[in-house]
């Protein structure tokens, strides 16, 4: 099976999915001046186990890990091992679950059989690097939160781009994605790990500032948006867990048929 079959296969499977858009915007209308804390806690309280928080371990990812375990050490961490990780970024999360006493982390890969079919020299990401995400992150993903109602996220709208009008609760695939964190500058952020004294990710201080898949992150140079080094020179701005799986789909079909 093509790259182009497999995701036009997966896209029609969630063709018609209903929404969670009114839960979203009853829980934004209660929560859009709350703390981040409450936000978590509110989420929490709402869906109980069936929510979770997606973490990549990256540059900055104690803030919501350490806000998250304030509230209750049990909540579900799902993290997506790529099978194109740094190193640096596997020693980190370890060393983290362990410092904020984590208790239910989930590691989620690609499927076997699809890196075998669709990317078996592992080079995907050089030809095509949507369909590369798609395979490595937007699938695994949403196979991990098949039991989960919402998930939170530690995307801010200072990071810019498409996260520059993010609420706290939306919907995206008939769940409830939430972000605590959304409304925070860059100097919160700072703060908040300095006045816990929270670890950052050893490439930060390599001039790594936002840490993804060691192939398509690339160092930063002073006054570049934080995110600059991720698909440098390329258009793309986000790893697609972040868009629909219809976005996703349809956005690696366009670009695997050459058109």
């Amino acid at each position: 099976m093509t790259a182009l079959n497999a995701i036009k296969d997966f896209q029609g499977r969630f063709a018609d999915m209903s929404s969670a858009e009114a839960v979203a915007a009853v829980m934004e209308g209660e929560y859009r001046d709350a703390s981040a804390r409450d936000v978590i806690a509110g989420a929490l309280r709402q869906f109980g186990d069936r929510f979770a928080l997606v973490s990549s371990f990256g540059a900055e990812s104690a803030v919501l890990l350490h806000l998250a375990a304030s509230v209750s050490k049990d909540i579900p961490i799902l993290f997506l091992d790529t099978g194109k990780l740094f190193g640096e970024t596997k020693r980190f999360r370890d060393d983290l679950v362990t410092e904020l006493g984590l208790r239910d982390v989930l590691i989620q890969k690609p499927a076997e059989e699809d890196v075998k079919s669709l990317d078996p020299k592992g080079a995907l990401w050089r030809e095509n690097n949507n369909a590369c995400c798609f395979i490595r992150k937007v699938k695994p993903l949403s196979a991990v939160l098949d039991g989960f109602d919402a998930w939170g996220t530690g995307r801010k709208r200072f990071q810019g781009g498409l996260r520059e009008e993010l609420p706290h609760f939306e919907a995206s695939d008939d769940r409830v994605k939430v972000n605590p964190l959304a409304f925070w500058t860059k100097q919160d952020v700072t703060d908040y790990m300095e006045k816990y004294n929270l670890p950052r990710h050893p490439l930060v201080a390599e001039g790594f500032s936002s840490i993804g898949c060691m192939p398509c992150t690339e160092r930063v140079s002073e006054g570049e948006d934080e995110r600059a080094g991720r698909w440098r020179g390329k258009s793309k701005s986000e790893c697609g867990i972040h868009m629909t799986l219809k976005e996703n789909a349809l956005l690696a079909s366009y670009e695997s048929s050459g058109l």
